[in-house]
């Protein structure tokens, strides 16, 4: 359990995905949206907890381990695949679960009489490239910043 509590690397990446988590609901005031609560435990939006976490994670393993570690290769390319994956495959999941949603209404109109019961599909499912960023970019700092005074600060 001391291992556990003691992996930098785990908690840098743990903190970057929490702080990202706490970020959404006030991303949603700036863009008009109006404050979410629900956007605390919800994937997409602004900022993008899984490139915080990833890149947190990547630049914790690369100040402990070093950047030729098989680690620290490993993190780094797991962080593109989830980068790249939330800004297209998730992000156009959602621009067709909109798609979807919208002829599941239509259809809903048409067969008024009850054969049809439309359920919604969840559209907010990936990133925009801003989002994934900025996600990224959150996890840049704090991991390198909890990893400093973790493991180098006196």
């Amino acid at each position: 359990m001391e291992k556990l509590f003691g992996n930098t690397p785990l908690w840098a990446a743990f903190i970057a995905f929490v702080l990202a988590q706490a970020i959404k609901p006030f991303t949603g005031l700036l863009d008009g949206k109006g404050w979410n609560m629900r956007m605390l435990t919800t994937t997409g939006g602004m900022p993008s907890s899984h490139s915080a976490t990833m890149a947190a994670l990547t630049v914790s393993i690369a100040m402990v381990e070093g950047l030729g570690s098989h680690l620290f290769a490993i993190s780094f390319v797991a962080s593109l695949i989830i980068m790249n994956d939330a800004m297209n495959v998730r992000y156009e999941t959602g621009k067709q679960a909109e798609i979807i949603n919208k002829w599941s209404e239509l259809l809903s109109e048409i067969h008024k009489n009850g054969a049809f019961s439309p359920e919604n599909l969840k559209t907010m499912i990936g990133h925009s490239s801003l989002q994934v960023a900025a996600g990224a970019l959150l996890g840049l700092i704090t991991g390198s910043v909890f990893t400093y005074f973790r493991e180098f600060h006196v």
